[in-house]
């Protein structure tokens, strides 16, 4: 956390224990060696940071590779769990993956990423198997440019610098212009709209919840699908009306929870 007059106030030795856990997230493994060379570290500092990782259930080992462990499990389910918007939506969530016949996702901002509260599926869903609490890129999904769409331009240019516009698909939005004017058209009609720009032949609409006294009040919920079953009548008919009912019936319940 670096402050405006240039000073950082972070420990250095937990920056680090952290950013060893997102390596070997995004690894999906790692032994001592791509530790060492990763961080620049002595074998025997590195092999201290993982044994006290793994000590503490941050990480588990097998056959000299460590992978990440079930501890942060638990903080991740208490930290969800301490939502009242999870506690009210959840079921309803359910309802509209059952009822649309999708994916149908819960998610909210945090810091310029979209993260993925809560998401259900019927059997039959296409789905890409995200995990819950997986962090993404704002602009690569519905449930994230709604989000964007309730920040102010500047704010939205902030997020830019700093997270970019990487590509997830050839129809990834990469340009700050088009992404500022598909926020506008998202603002005017009330939902955002997700074409084959994070998983190719997958089609999402999302709308914004409007939270009140809960940690985040940055939430939305979306629903996702097939593109031939997500065509533009259908979401203006049928779809983007379920989703703003169910959006209104969370709100309502949060209201007196």
């Amino acid at each position: 956390m670096t402050q405006k007059d240039g000073t950082s106030h972070r420990i250095q030795s937990l920056q680090r224990a952290a950013d060893m856990l997102e390596r070997i997230r995004c690894e999906r493994g790692c032994d001592v060696k791509e530790i060492m060379e990763a961080f620049e570290l002595p074998r025997s500092t590195a092999h201290i940071y993982l044994k006290t990782l793994e000590e503490m259930g941050f990480v588990e080992r097998k056959d000299g590779t460590y992978y990440l462990g079930l501890r942060s499990l638990e903080y991740g389910g208490y930290a969800r769990h301490q939502l009242n918007v999870y506690q009210i939506a959840r079921n309803m969530i359910d309802e509209l993956a059952t009822e649309t016949q999708s994916v149908a996702t819960l998610g909210c901002e945090d810091d310029g990423q979209r993260v993925m509260l809560y998401r259900t599926e019927p059997v039959d869903a296409v789905s890409d198997n995200a995990p819950t609490g997986e962090y993404t890129e704002m602009h690569w999904t519905a449930l994230g440019k709604v989000l964007l769409a309730e920040r102010t331009d500047e704010e939205v240019r902030t997020i830019v610098d700093q997270f970019g516009l990487p590509r997830a698909t050839e129809h990834t939005i990469t340009d700050l212009d088009e992404l500022l004017a598909d926020l506008e058209t998202t603002r005017s009609r009330g939902y955002a709209i997700e074409d084959e720009e994070r998983v190719v032949g997958v089609r999402s609409i999302a709308v914004p919840i409007e939270v009140t006294d809960d940690l985040f009040d940055n939430v939305a919920i979306s629903i996702a699908g097939p593109k031939p079953k997500f065509e533009s009548e259908r979401i203006e008919s049928e779809l983007v009306p379920m989703l703003k009912e169910t959006a209104n019936v969370i709100e309502l319940k949060q209201r007196h929870y």
